[in-house]
């Protein structure tokens, strides 16, 4: 039987997940409603993409009895209330990063979903890609040693785009982009706690982050030097180095199609489609929503590679930076 996906919002990266779902199988997804704040925008999405239903308000969303999962694809400050009520309503949700706006509301969401013995998963839909898969292999079997020092950056201009600069939108480039950086760290360190967050960065004139780097200080001398800016264009690359050689993302760190090990390359090709994409290789967000699917199917209420640990660890390192930062200056 098909997983049936209701689609929270019917902004540009639901149109992507819509059509990733689309290379899928029809048997093993389907996406059968749409739901909006505007009944004529789910309309036309739901034309768009052939999706039998769409409600104007997310309540009616949570109400629909057909419903195996919600996609949450609303703005940032959105996330925490809408989670909040799929979960009251039972729905099992996958949850766009960042997961919510700070570690308190992450770990309201936590709690909730297991109060309420649901699947939750933040939608990192990076560590799904090959890529990564292959990364999370090649340090199993030791293939660059013991890993010292692990460098990623991500850098876009993104001036022009409101819900990146507005304070109220959640804008800011951690909560945006760094995010992706900061969760190869963790990923690579296997969700291992830093002992130390040192963050140093500018801020735009609507007093969100614009450009960060952000450094993630280990025991044994290992450490993680991350940078992401939305003011300018980064050859957004990753390297982890470790004592017996070198892995390297030479390009989109955040949905890569290839990968160096010991100076030897891979390469992956994405699902194709024919289909209007609004973001880089966003048919790679199939890999999430197959790996959700198997989760159903296995019972399991959260992920074993994004789990909800990892994502209260990425939300307090982005919090202490935005602290650093000062974009938090009354918080205690």
């Amino acid at each position: 039987m098909a997983t049936r996906w209701g689609i929270c919002s019917a902004g540009k990266i639901c149109n992507d997940f819509v059509v990733a779902l689309q290379t899928l199988p029809a048997q093993d997804h389907q996406a059968i409603v749409v739901a909006a704040r505007d009944l004529n925008r789910a309309k036309e999405f739901a034309q768009r993409h052939n999706i039998p239903k769409a409600y104007g308000t997310y309540e009616e969303l949570a109400k629909d009895p057909d419903i195996d999962v919600v996609y949450v694809g609303a703005i940032h400050p959105a996330h925490r209330d809408l989670v909040l009520l799929f979960f009251n309503h039972g729905k099992n949700v996958l949850c766009e990063k960042p997961m919510a706006m700070n570690l308190t509301e992450v770990k309201e969401l936590t709690s909730a979903a297991r109060k309420h013995n649901l699947f939750f998963m933040e939608a990192v839909w990076s560590r799904f890609f090959p890529v990564y898969g292959e990364i999370r292999s090649q340090l199993h079997l030791k293939a660059i040693g013991d890993v010292k020092v692990v460098r990623a950056e991500f850098g876009v201009n993104l001036l022009g785009v409101p819900r990146a600069v507005e304070k109220e939108l959640g804008g800011g480039a951690i909560l945006d982009i760094g995010c992706y950086c900061i969760q190869f760290a963790l990923m690579v360190f296997n969700g291992e706690k830093p002992e130390s967050v040192t963050a140093k960065g500018f801020l735009h004139d609507t007093g969100v982050d614009e450009t960060v780097t952000v450094i993630l200080q280990y025991p044994g001398k290992r450490q993680a030097i991350l940078t992401c800016t939305m003011v300018i264009e980064l050859p957004n690359q990753a390297v982890i180095s470790g004592t017996k050689g070198m892995i390297q993302i030479p390009s989109y760190i955040w949905s890569p199609t290839s990968i160096i090990v010991n100076g030897k390359e891979m390469k992956y090709s994405l699902p194709p489609t024919t289909k209007h994409l609004y973001f880089k290789n966003s048919t790679g967000l199939s890999y999430e929503a197959e790996h959700v699917r198997e989760c159903l199917l296995k019972g399991l209420k959260e992920s074993p590679i994004m789990s909800l640990t990892d994502s209260e660890l990425l939300a307090s390192i982005m919090e202490e930076v935005h602290i650093q930062l000062g974009i938090y200056k009354n918080r205690e």
